[in-house]
């Protein structure tokens, strides 16, 4: 049966959801991508969805503190930080008709692309569903998104804490249901951890055979008896063959072009832009078409080569 095209979007909206836990370098980086697509020329602003974020470097079209905070929540519920936090994104689900929406209306005219600076608490993605069924209805209210999962890069230094992350990584996926891009973050300071790196880099950004990691975590005395538990969750990983990872540091004017080549991809604003001047370019960008050793060159020895 045919179905009827669905309406052209004659202002086309985008968004980065920067999701990731603590300390991954969420708020630094919208901080630095606001000023980065500020500069490639886009209608850029930053829209503040974490209540607890009290060290914002940039100054948020929309603020979710100006409807509830943790601090708050935490004082008249009688509730932890964690319990706090769930309790304000069920509180922003709740009210984003009636206060998320209509702001974010009321800049359709000066703004078409939105960095989304989300809540820290990986369990509001991994396992409660506000925040998704709130990005379900940005993307019904026809926002081109992408989910960009910051993760601290130093986690690959320690074979348990990436197979954690791996897992983690999956998990949002699946459930957030958008388009994804996984980030290692803080990609900068690779240098300084990378003696105790067990493989080259690219092992931990394309997620290569994970037996040899296996086999390092059996080195641990202390992982030895998580062995099947551990096969069980690298299988599972490589069965569904959906995480890799993209290097960022996010004071490099390169390394911010790079990851926008892969997010405007995922969320489609490539097919839109202004930015690309030719044919060739754009096809470029849009289907990956550089060589190994190009890849080699601009992705990976910039973070592990010393300068």
């Amino acid at each position: 049966m045919l179905q009827r095209a669905q309406p052209r979007v004659e202002n086309p909206r985008y968004g980065q959801l920067i999701i990731g836990p603590p300390g991954s370098g969420k708020t630094t980086y919208c901080n630095e991508a606001y000023k980065f697509y500020k500069e490639l020329g886009r209608q850029v602003g930053v829209v503040n969805l974490d209540p607890g974020n009290d060290n914002m470097a940039y100054q948020p079209l929309v603020n979710v503190m100006e409807l509830i905070t943790v601090e708050d929540c935490m004082e008249h519920m009688q509730l932890g930080p964690n319990g706090a936090l769930m309790h304000c994104a069920e509180y922003l689900e709740q009210h984003i008709e009636d206060w998320l929406l209509p702001a974010l209306r009321k800049l359709s005219a000066t703004h078409n692309y939105f960095l989304f600076d989300c809540p820290g608490q990986v369990e509001l993605y991994t396992h409660h569903n506000a925040m998704a069924r709130i990005f379900e209805r940005l993307e019904a209210e026809r926002y081109n998104l992408v989910t960009v999962n910051l993760i601290d890069s130093h986690y690959c230094s320690e074979p348990a804490k990436f197979i954690a992350t791996l897992l983690m990584a999956l998990n949002t996926m699946m459930r957030m249901s958008l388009p994804h891009v996984n980030v290692l973050s803080k990609a900068d300071l690779l240098r300084k951890h990378e003696s105790k790196l067990h493989f080259n880099v690219d092992f931990y950004t394309d997620v290569l055979d994970l037996k040899y990691l296996l086999e390092k975590l059996d080195d641990d005395p202390t992982m030895r008896k998580y062995q099947k538990l551990n096969e069980a969750i690298c299988s599972m990983v490589e069965d569904y063959a959906l995480v890799s990872f993209k290097l960022l540091d996010a004071f490099s004017t390169d390394s911010m072009l790079r990851l926008r080549n892969h997010i405007d991809k995922a969320n489609g604003y490539v097919y839109k832009a202004g930015e690309e001047q030719t044919v060739n370019s754009l096809l470029a960008c849009a289907v990956g078409a550089e060589t190994e050793a190009m890849r080699q060159q601009h992705d990976i020895e910039p973070y592990v080569k010393q300068p």
